[in-house]
C-alpha cells in the first residue's frame, strides 16, 4: 500500500449511477492521483472516464492483471453489480488490493463468509459502503447517545422510504426489502446505540405493485427490534413514499429525544394548523440526501490506505446487519419472533 501522504492510483469496477458518483469523487480527492474505471459494459466505462477524466480499461480481468502486475492500481473500488461483490473482493484479496465496497458483500451468509475468508487469509483491508455513518445527523445522534444526554435509551424509530419503486428487473437480484433497504438502518441501529439485536419480530405487505408479489418481495415491511439491554426498536420502509426520499431516526430516552434527517427537505406535511409547511425541495432520492457522506466514506477509505486511520467498517460490520436481515426474512416467512442466535455466521 502507498505510504502516508503519497497520491494513489485507484480502480473502479462499475460504472453505473453510484459508481458514476463515486467516480467523480475519487478524481476530485487530492490524494487521488488518477483513476482507472472498468465496466463489463465497455462502451459505458469509456464514456464515463472521458466525462470525469479517468482512464478506461478495457475489461475488468486487465484492471486485475495490471494490478497484478504491480503496475496497476494500489486500490479497488466496488460498485458493480451485487451478484459481482462476493468474486470480486476474493480477486482483490488474492491480488493484495484494498476494496471499498457497495454493500451487500453477497446475498447470503455463506458467500459473505466466504469473501470475509479470503480478506482475512490475505490480510488486506475491505470496507464496507454504509454510508449513514459518515452523516452528521447519525454522527450527532451516536455522540449524544454515547455521552448520555439522552439518558437511558428506551425506543428509537428508524425509517426508510423510497419515492418509486425500482425497476422491476431489480427485484429478484436485490435480495428483498430487509437485506436490500433495511439492511441500512440495522446497521446504523448497531452504530448509534453501540448495542446488538438479540431478537426481531417483522412483517411486510406485498399489497403494491403486483411486480413484488411476482419476485417474492414486499414493497413495504415493519420490524420490532430488542436489543441486548432491552432497549425496543422499530425499523420500517417502504419502495412506495411518492412525498419524496424520507430517511430518519428518533431517540427516545428518559432525559431527552433527538431527531435524525429532519430539515426543511424533509418530505413530511404537519397536519396542525401552526405546523412547518411542506418543504419547498423534498429529497428525490438517495444521492442527493447522503451526497457529503458518500464523498466522505471515500475519502476515508483512502485514508485507511494510506495508513492514515482505521478501518471505520469492515467486512464484519456487513456480516452483523446482514444476520439481522436474514433472521427478519426468517420471521416473516414463519410468522413468529426469531432470535439472532438461531442464524448461522455470528
Amino acid at each position: 500500500m502507498p505510504g502516508e501522504g503519497v497520491p494513489m492510483r485507484i480502480g473502479l469496477i462499475g460504472t453505473g449511477r453510484i459508481g458514476t458518483f463515486h467516480s467523480a469523487a475519487l478524481v476530485g480527492h487530492p490524494g487521488v492521483d488518477s483513476l482507472v474505471v472498468a465496466d463489463v459494459d465497455t462502451a459505458r466505462a469509456a464514456d464515463l472516464a472521458a466525462r470525469v477524466g479517468a482512464e478506461a480499461a478495457p475489461s475488468v480481468d486487465a484492471l486485475f492483471a495490471a494490478g497484478t502486475a504491480g503496475s496497476g492500481v494500489d486500490a479497488l473500488v466496488v460498485t458493480a453489480a451485487t451478484s459481482a461483490h462476493a468474486e470480486l473482493i476474493g480477486r482483490a484479496a488474492r491480488a493484495g488490493l484494498p476494496v471499498f465496497c457497495e454493500k451487500p458483500i453477497a446475498l447470503d451468509l455463506p458467500g459473505t463468509l466466504a469473501a470475509l475468508a479470503e480478506v482475512e487469509a490475505a490480510g488486506t483491508v475491505l470496507q464496507l459502503g454504509f454510508q449513514r455513518r459518515f452523516d452528521a445527523g447519525y454522527a450527532a445522534a451516536r455522540e449524544a447517545v454515547r455521552a448520555g444526554r439522552l439518558g437511558r435509551l428506551h425506543t428509537v424509530r428508524a425509517m426508510t422510504s423510497d419515492p418509486a419503486p425500482p425497476p422491476a428487473a431489480y427485484l429478484p437480484l436485490s435480495g428483498g426489502l430487509y437485506r436490500d433497504c433495511l439492511v441500512h438502518d440495522f446497521d446504523i441501529l448497531r452504530w448509534v446505540t453501540g448495542r446488538e439485536v438479540v431478537e426481531v419480530y417483522a412483517v411486510g405487505s406485498d399489497a403494491g405493485p403486483a411486480m413484488f408479489r411476482e419476485a417474492g418481495d414486499v414493497d413495504t415491511a415493519a420490524v420490532l427490534l430488542t436489543l441486548d439491554d432491552g432497549t425496543l426498536a422499530t425499523a420500517t420502509a417502504t419502495r412506495c413514499n411518492g412525498a419524496g426520499y424520507d430517511v430518519r431516526m428518533e431517540l427516545a430516552g428518559e432525559d431527552d429525544q433527538l431527531a435524525v434527517g429532519v430539515n426543511d427537505r424533509t418530505p413530511l406535511t404537519s397536519a396542525e394548523p401552526d405546523g412547518p409547511p411542506a418543504p419547498e425541495k423534498p429529497w428525490p432520492g438517495f444521492l442527493e440526501r447522503f451526497a457529503p457522506a458518500y464523498e466522505a466514506e471515500l475519502a476515508a477509505f483512502v485514508e485507511v490506505v494510506r495508513g492514515e486511520r482505521t478501518n471505520p467498517c469492515d467486512g464484519h460490520e456487513a456480516l452483523h446487519a446482514l444476520r439481522i436481515a436474514e433472521a427478519c426474512e426468517r420471521s416473516r416467512a414463519e410468522r413468529r419472533p426469531v432470535r439472532l442466535a438461531e442464524i448461522d455466521g455470528g
